[in-house]
């Protein structure tokens, strides 16, 4: 019997937690300039008397949803996937699309907690094919790309 963490046939071997960890570290140090110039932009701007901190923080929401979901459903995976070497795919094993992408990241908000996606990695190793909560919603898999 093949070993319970590869996936259905033909779609390779589940990406586990250490990799889908750096993943996320690499993108957030891609993204982290974003952040930071969209604070330094609006962070300390008035508008009418109201401060536009909250603005600079829905804006940087706005762009890491984006940036996640362009790059999984444009090319299958982030910066930080595509270094490590991970994809992601429906469970049927076509192509991540906009939509697949758009649950997984929103689902982000949730895995994320309570503490730097602990929820989710638990979810992971009690996943026979490694899903967060995300994936499972989404019908996707995040696997190791094969050579």
């Amino acid at each position: 019997m093949e070993n319970h963490r590869t996936i259905m046939s033909g779609l390779g071997r589940a990406a586990g937690i250490g990799s889908r960890c750096a993943a996320i570290l690499i993108d957030g140090l891609v993204f982290l300039p974003v952040a930071y110039l969209t604070a330094a932009i609006l962070g300390n701007s008035w508008s009418d008397g109201f401060a536009l901190e909250g603005l600079s923080l829905y804006l940087t929401m706005l762009l890491s949803f984006a940036y996640y979901v362009y790059f999984e459903s444009a090319i299958g995976a982030t910066i930080g996937k595509m270094m490590i070497g991970l994809k992601v795919v429906k469970t049927d094993g076509s192509p991540c699309d906009v939509r697949s992408s758009a649950i997984r990241t929103i689902c982000r908000l949730i895995d994320g907690l309570p503490f730097a996606y602990l929820l989710g990695a638990v979810m992971v190793w009690l996943s026979p094919v490694n899903q967060r909560l995300g994936d499972r919603l989404a019908g996707t898999v995040v696997i190791r790309k094969q050579p």
